[in-house]
């Protein structure tokens, strides 16, 4: 069985109650959990939360809810822990802050999983053509081998090509950002969540770095998706802008 759990806490230093933020007259956990819904390779959708506000709001619009710890460190440990209550052989972690998520990349991310025994994770990557998208340290890069494994992730330029101005490093080399999609066979989520967080880890802010230093075969699936994620009030509008250009097309 497939499943997809979407972590969401209401407290956030940029943007307080961000899943419940109204978004097209629906707030944004909604919109999340019904695009996942529609992934084909999904037998079930969780909203994992510490927060009984959230909570009603789900069962207000026919979600299922997990309660789980107020005390986890990342949205992964969450997805760990109500993974703990739904049985799953594959369990997707989808971030409640992506309303215009497609339902096509969450099947595409699973797929490797589905085909590929020794594959722990998957996540989807999309090749950068910007170069300020390089230099942004809110966008992570990812640097993979050609057996399309994660080698490293970073908010730095990665790869940094020695002697060549950055403006000319598009022509050289590809580059690729990490999408915050992921795509766990229930063992490597189970290592995860018993292990302490890197120094890697803690220096980048980023913890799918754990997972690299665990071992795990980190496959990285490109795409040509991308969707608009929520992190401050200001975003919302470009989330309706987007709806709203959708439903004239």
């Amino acid at each position: 069985m497939v499943i997809a759990i979407i972590p969401a806490r209401y407290d956030s230093s940029r943007f307080p109650g961000k899943p419940l933020a109204m978004i097209a007259g629906k707030p944004m956990i909604q919109h999340v959990y019904e695009r996942a819904s529609q992934a084909t390779k999904l037998s079930q959708v969780y909203v994992a939360t510490d927060d009984e506000r959230i909570e009603h709001a789900v069962h207000d619009f026919g979600g299922d809810v997990i309660m789980t710890h107020p005390a986890h460190e990342t949205g992964t440990d969450r997805v760990a822990a109500a993974a703990e209550e739904a049985r799953a052989d594959i369990i997707v972690n989808i971030q409640g802050d992506e309303p215009l998520i497609a339902p096509e990349l969450i099947d595409a991310t699973i797929e490797p999983l589905l085909s590929v025994q020794n594959i722990g994770v998957a996540t989807p990557v999309k090749r950068i053509t910007l170069l300020e998208e390089i230099t942004n340290q809110n966008i992570v890069k990812v640097v993979i081998g050609d057996d399309w494994r994660a080698l490293y992730f970073s908010r730095a330029g990665i790869p940094f090509q020695r002697g060549i101005p950055p403006e000319q490093w598009l022509e050289n080399c590809l580059y690729w950002k990490h999408l915050g999609i992921y795509a766990y066979r229930r063992a490597a989520l189970e290592r995860f969540a018993s292990a302490e967080p890197t120094a890697y880890e803690r220096a980048e802010q980023l913890e799918q770095l754990r997972l690299l230093a665990l071992g795990e075969y980190f496959y990285c699936v490109a795409t040509e998706f991308e969707s608009i994620a929520v992190d401050v009030p200001s975003d919302i509008a470009r989330v309706e802008e987007a709806l709203a250009l959708s439903a004239r097309s």
